[in-house]
C-alpha cells in the first residue's frame, strides 16, 4: 500500500494519518532511518496524545502492509506483472519487473481510491497544512532506529509536490517510478512503459477490492 491508501480511513485524525504514512516518507527522504512497529508500539499509549497518535499511525501502517501483501490478488498480480514486463522489455534485463510491477499496483491503487473517494486526497493534502512536522519528525525520532533530521523537510516537499495527484495519468505514474529508479540508482526505462500501462491499470482497478480487503472502507 502506499501512503493514501495507509491514510484514508483516517483523514478524520490528522496525526494519526501522518503517522501512517512515516515509513513510506522515510524510504524516500532517509532510507537509513526506520520506523519499526515493534519500537513504535511502546509509544502507542503515551500519555502525550501527539506522540501516542503518530506512534499508533506507524503501528497501523505496519499492519497494513501485512495484510495487504499477503493477499493473493496482489502477489498473483506481481507474478502477472513481471512475466508481461519481461516480455515487454525484453531487451533490458535491469528492469527490475518485480519491484516495478509492486510498485505500480500501489500507485493506481492510489488513483483508485482517489477516484472512488473524490475530494479525499484533496482533504489528506490539506491537513498537512495544519500538521506540525517538526513535531512528527521528534516523536519519530523516540522510536527511530537512528536520527533523522531529514522528515520534516521531507514532508513539506511531499505537501509541496502533491505528486500523489500525478497517479491519475499513466504519464504521471511513469515520472514519478522513473523518479524512484533514479534515486535508487536502477537502469531507466523507455517510454514503451505507457503501451504497458492500461492494461494494467484496467486489472488492478478490477482487483481493487480484493486487493484492498483489509481496508476500512467498502467499495
Amino acid at each position: 500500500m502506499n501512503s493514501f491508501a495507509h491514510a484514508l480511513p483516517f483523514l478524520d485524525d490528522p496525526y494519526f494519518a501522518v503517522g501512517c504514512c512515516i515509513p513510506d516518507w522515510l524510504s524516500a527522504c532517509d532510507r537509513k532511518c526506520r520506523a519499526r512497529e515493534r519500537r513504535a508500539s511502546a509509544f502507542a499509549e503515551s500519555e502525550d496524545p501527539l506522540i501516542a497518535k503518530v506512534s499508533s499511525g506507524v503501528v497501523q501502517h505496519h499492519q497494513d502492509d501485512l495484510w495487504f501483501h499477503q493477499t493473493a490478488a496482489f502477489n498473483q498480480m506481481v507474478v502477472e506483472f513481471s512475466v508481461s514486463l519481461r516480455d515487454a522489455f525484453d531487451d533490458n534485463h535491469s528492469l527490475r519487473p518485480r519491484f516495478f510491477g509492486h510498485v505500480v499496483i500501489e500507485l493506481f491503487l492510489d488513483a483508485f481510491l482517489d477516484e472512488k473517494f473524490p475530494g479525499e486526497l484533496e482533504r489528506f493534502y490539506d491537513q498537512l497544512d495544519v500538521v506540525d512536522a517538526a513535531s512528527v519528525e521528534a516523536v519519530v525520532n523516540l522510536f527511530a532506529n537512528r536520527p533523522t533530521d531529514k522528515l520534516a523537510a521531507g514532508m513539506e516537499r511531499f505537501r509541496q509536490d502533491r505528486y500523489l495527484l500525478d497517479y491519475r495519468t499513466n504519464q504521471g505514474v511513469a515520472y514519478r517510478i522513473a523518479g524512484v529508479f533514479k534515486r535508487l540508482k536502477l537502469e531507466p526505462f523507455d517510454d514503451r512503459i505507457l503501451d504497458w500501462m492500461p492494461a494494467a491499470r484496467r486489472q488492478v482497478v478490477e482487483k481493487a477490492p480484493e486487493l484492498l480487503v483489509g481496508l476500512n472502507r467498502s467499495f
